[in-house]
């Protein structure tokens, strides 16, 4: 097999920006309000990943190990506001259960994988451990932002049976079970179908990118694996760990939520 891929060159970009003129007919043709979304978000793409790809070529020939723990600390701050932005709660409340949250989902199955079954004799090695915390984290991001969510929605919408519950006797934790397992299953069960799926229904993009790089299709393969496991581990510890870190502000001394917690109030 080859060794590297086949560069896609300025002309051949400025083609694949071309293809848009198909979802943007349909835009146009069926008058639906996206056109300018579309174009901000097409502008930010374009710069954002041409920065980071600028930085990240130096940050993998530098390969400084202080270097790449700052860059993982950076990606956790902007994962963390992202998150708490999406998730229709304050930021001051939540940024800090939140960072550490995705800090310990991130961190502990990126180790692992790096270490126990890549076994790089490197684990802060820039070419492995920045694009595969990525993965994690941007994963772990998504289904956090659904978990945490539908947690305090559900609470807020079922708020008279949840204070039934606490005036039965419930204790917080008891009283929140139910919303916590209904919250659980909302964003676990995204990555669960994704993996029911791989291999048959679609070839996901690490896998593409090794097999593109030069890789072997059976080392692919067991890439694969190893990532989504640790993608799926990384999920369900910052869900849970960014529902639990975040209820000691989120309620009163009652056991009642405290709304003060949302956006809109």
């Amino acid at each position: 097999m080859e060794s590297s891929a086949v560069n896609i060159g300025t002309t051949g970009l400025l083609l694949g920006y071309a293809l848009l003129i198909i979802p943007i007919a349909f835009i146009l043709y069926f008058r639906v309000r996206l056109l300018k979304d579309l174009t901000i978000s097409l502008l930010r793409l374009t710069v954002q990943l041409l920065l980071v790809g600028f930085y990240l070529q130096f940050v993998f020939d530098l390969n400084s190990w202080w270097l790449n723990i700052l860059w993982l600390m950076v990606m956790l701050t902007a994962a963390d506001i992202s998150l708490i932005s999406s998730s229709g709660v304050r930021l001051k409340k939540f940024f800090g259960p939140v960072f550490v949250s995705l800090l310990i989902g991130t961190g502990i199955p990126l180790i692992y994988l790096l270490w126990v079954i890549v076994r790089l004799p490197n684990i802060l090695d820039a070419r492995y451990f920045i694009p595969i915390a990525g993965m994690i984290m941007g994963n772990s991001l998504r289904a956090d932002i659904i978990g945490l969510r539908s947690f305090y929605h559900s609470i807020r919408v079922n708020e008279k049976s949840y204070h039934f519950a606490l005036g039965q006797g419930a204790t917080l934790s008891e009283a929140v079970r139910p919303h916590l397992k209904e919250s659980l299953v909302a964003s676990w069960a995204p990555t669960i179908a994704t993996m029911a799926t791989i291999g048959i229904v679609s070839l996901p993009g690490m896998m593409t990118g090794i097999i593109l790089g030069g890789t072997d299709p059976m080392t692919a393969i067991k890439y694969q694996i190893a990532i989504m496991i640790a993608i799926f581990s990384g999920t369900a510890l910052a869900v849970v760990l960014g529902i639990l870190l975040t209820m000691s502000t989120s309620f009163t001394s009652m056991g009642t939520l405290d709304h003060r917690i949302f956006k809109s109030n």
